[in-house]
């Protein structure tokens, strides 16, 4: 399970929201490389869309089954998982492609 982690951009997440986000070490390091304008951009979508709804983004198959990702550039993904009795999304990958 991943550990919880915490970015002073991201504090709150849990207002206005039905389910909890939280970060694994790889996706804090992925967060820690994106500009500013896709923090922000990630920010509005981790909590206007994700934590709202955390289905809506494309369950993945294959290697990845249990993983769902969702846009935020044409080439980087989220890649999350949800724990539907915690009411807690994980964010696994910020930065990537499915694992590239």
């Amino acid at each position: 399970m991943a550990k919880r982690c915490h970015l002073t951009m991201f504090s709150g997440l849990r207002q206005m929201t039905s389910f909890e986000i939280r970060f694994t070490k790889e996706a804090v390091k992925d967060i820690e490389k994106l500009t500013p304008k896709l923090k922000t951009k990630l920010r509005s979508i981790l909590l206007n869309v994700i934590a709202a709804d955390p289905f809506v983004g494309k369950k993945l198959i294959g290697d990845l089954t249990g993983f769902y990702s969702y846009r935020l550039t044409y080439k980087d993904r989220i890649i999350y998982s949800i724990d539907i009795t915690s009411q807690i999304v994980y964010i696994h990958r910020t930065k990537t492609h499915y694992g590239q």
